[in-house]
């Protein structure tokens, strides 16, 4: 049975890579549904098994569309026109567009704050502490981004806890140089590492202690996302 994962792009023409680095053969009948329609995603997403492929470029994940039945995605692309013809469709869609850009601005306010509480720096270190509270907040909450920060499926906390040490690995460690060529096993196992090496960090932050922000390398990270 064919299991809905996230993939890789791989050189091997008619291949891709899942996320232990192994070799899949795309199945047989299978298209790539580009990105850029939202609605026909959702629903090709939602009609079965699907495989969503994913690149790493410019210091974060960027989709390269949906792998999918070709029969399927035919068919909903039939249906999705259809009810784009509908004279009161795009009435419904700037409706839902005004709606989700306020959801979407409520929930910035609130991963922020929540970031910031995570963070817990000490007085000193406050103006570091907003700056970093943004910067993950930028880089987390897109929608699309496919991070942590999107998911419902476990609470703000946890959400806010693990994209910052996702910012943190990524932005402050070699992480995404050192795990080029590593199994799956092997790029968890670092992640665990550097994840430790991010709590230890952000420790001296919240503890006040004297911090050389000239070699710090969060420091150096928002300096650079400025």
């Amino acid at each position: 049975m064919i299991k809905t994962q996230e993939v890789r792009p791989f050189q091997k023409p008619g291949h891709v890579l899942n996320l232990e680095g192994n070799v899949m053969p795309i199945p047989k009948g299978w298209e790539l549904l580009p990105p850029g329609n939202a609605l026909l995603t959702r629903r090709v997403k939602a009609a079965g098994p699907h495989w969503v492929m994913k690149r790493w470029r410019k210091n974060r994940f960027e989709s390269m569309g949906v792998w999918a039945d070709a029969g399927t995605i035919e068919r909903l692309q039939q249906q999705v026109a259809a009810e784009k013809a509908d004279p009161g469709y795009e009435k419904r869609l700037e409706s839902g567009r005004k709606r989700r850009e306020k959801e979407q601005i409520a929930y910035e306010a609130e991963f922020e704050a929540q970031v910031l509480a995570y963070l817990s720096f000490h007085p000193r270190y406050d103006s570091i502490a907003r700056k970093a509270a943004k910067a993950i907040t930028r880089h987390a909450i897109p929608v699309g981004s496919g991070t942590v920060a999107r998911t419902q499926r476990i609470p703000l906390e946890e959400r806010t806890a693990a994209a910052t040490i996702a910012w943190m690995r990524h932005q402050t460690t070699d992480y995404d140089i050192a795990s080029v060529g590593f199994s799956g096993e092997e790029r968890r196992d670092l992640r665990r590492r550097l994840a430790n090496d991010s709590r230890h960090l952000l420790m001296h932050y919240q503890r006040g202690d004297t911090i050389d922000l000239a070699s710090c390398p969060l420091a150096q990270a928002l300096s650079y996302s400025e």
